[in-house]
């Protein structure tokens, strides 16, 4: 195990009564709540995160890819102990300093003119009122999304929602339809190069836009970078090819950041990468790394005029909340300051994707790597001849048994990974040492010998 920080000491009683309690009145996300046995967690610091019963872990998943300057940094917690002290909280129709300079420090690092800024508690309320900006703008119903993709829980964004999670709580009467976003290594389109793959799949969206009705399509709203979905990074061409489709016919184009942004792909916004600007663009997790709830949506000068004389229908009592506002402020300050967007783009360049490649050359389970900054991806198959999938798409408990043993392997040896059916993300904070992220990739390496003993 990794060696627990020195000033922790390890403390079992109180971590069982923490479960305890726990287990009595906490109703988990995403569970069957009889199922499960969360981690009773002691503290957090920078990358690390540790429990009562003296074990720390490195932490590859970022929490939920969202502690992009990770844990209680200094300069964060001191702002939001200071505006705690001067203001805690006032409603959001009121001008207030800490939620004004919040939206400017957003909107100087948006591409284009995304200058307005609406603020949210969250992603997928970000999501939801970008939605409902482009359906008002547009005067359209419909939402096109990919099937590969996450965009939230709540009732609409849930239905954008192309992954499994979506299933049970899809009503088929939400406007949404669905279609194949680029992924080269499982290709829907049969491709055989990324060039070949990028071209079907807009040739398949123009036929889609083509036979729903461009003229009922408010809006295509995509994942820069698809993020729980796979880490797919799509190919060169591709997100300018969707936003000629939208300007041929008057599609409001909206980028879903919320995981890929504020310096997750070596960039302030992946959208920066591909010099593409979208009419919206929605983001959370990193803006403050989820110090207190925060998202939005970054909204072009176009929308925002649809709304300069005509109410927008839609807010939140908590919308650019102060003590989030104030977060905020210091995380992206100090993102400049320490140049943590450039620390990501180094160490994904330099040293994360170069190791995984090589990792991969090494373990029969690997069959791709793909990723950039610290936001990336390890395909797990029974075979790099076929590329089977180590386990089946949204497999079952049982099915699921070699990606439990890897993880498990993983936590042993003091890594905390994120897992998602069969792949393995390596999406380390932002700040993330190059010694730690050495540390990390070699026990990721010794785990996968785990996985190794499901190939065929």
């Amino acid at each position: 195990m990794t060696t627990p920080r020195a000033d922790h000491q390890p403390d079992p009683a109180k971590g069982a009564a923490v479960k305890a309690a726990d287990r009595a009145h906490v109703f988990h996300s995403w569970s069957a709540q009889e199922l499960i046995e969360p981690l009773a967690v002691a503290g957090a610091q920078g990358s690390y995160f540790w429990d009562y019963d003296g074990n720390t872990y490195l932490d590859f998943s970022s929490g939920l890819v969202n502690a992009n300057i990770g844990y209680q940094h200094p300069k964060v917690v001191a702002a939001i102990q200071e505006q705690a002290g001067r203001m805690t909280t006032f409603a959001p129709a009121y001008a207030i300093d800490v939620r004004a300079e919040a939206a400017r420090l957003v909107a100087e690092r948006t591409p284009g003119d995304l200058d307005k800024i609406f603020f949210t508690n969250g992603g997928a309320e970000a999501v939801e009122n970008a939605v409902r900006m482009a359906r008002l703008h547009t005067g359209r119903p419909k939402v096109l999304s990919a099937y590969r993709s996450y965009h939230g829980a709540t009732s609409g964004a849930i239905n954008l929602t192309g992954d499994p999670r979506r299933w049970p709580s899809d009503t088929a009467s939400a406007g949404v339809v669905h279609f194949w976003g680029p992924y080269p290594y499982r290709s829907p389109f049969h491709s055989d190069s990324p060039e070949q793959e990028c071209e079907r799949a807009l040739s398949h969206l123009a036929d889609l836009i083509a036979f729903e009705g461009p003229q009922s399509i408010a809006a295509i709203i995509l994942e820069t970078v698809v993020g729980t979905a796979g880490v797919l990074v799509p190919p060169e061409g591709y997100l300018a090819g969707v936003r000629a489709l939208c300007d041929r016919y008057g599609i409001v184009f909206v980028l879903d950041e919320v995981m890929a942004g504020f310096g997750r792909t070596g960039r302030w916004f992946a959208a920066d990468h591909w010099d593409v600007v979208p009419d919206l663009m929605t983001f959370a997790k990193g803006v403050n790394s989820g110090y207190v709830p925060l998202g939005g949506v970054a909204i072009s000068a176009e929308i925002a005029a649809t709304f300069a004389t005509r109410p927008y229908p839609g807010g939140l009592t908590y919308s650019g909340h102060p003590l989030a506002c104030a977060s905020a402020v210091a995380t992206i300050n100090a993102m400049r300051e320490e140049r943590i967007v450039e620390n990501a783009a180094d160490l994904g360049e330099r040293v994360i994707g170069p190791a995984l490649r090589e990792i991969a050359d090494r373990h029969p389970s690997v069959g791709e790597v793909r990723g950039m900054g610290v936001f990336w991806a390890l395909d797990l198959v029974r075979s790099k001849e076929t590329r089977e999938p180590l386990v089946p798409y949204n497999p079952s408990a049982a099915d699921n048994a070699p990606m439990g043993a890897f993880a498990a392997a993983c936590k042993k040896n003091g890594l905390w990974p994120f897992v998602n059916m069969n792949r393995t993300h390596v999406v380390p904070p932002c700040t993330i040492t190059e010694a730690e992220a050495k540390e990390g990739l070699a026990i990721l390496d010794e785990a996968l010998t785990t996985a190794d003993g499901f190939t065929v």
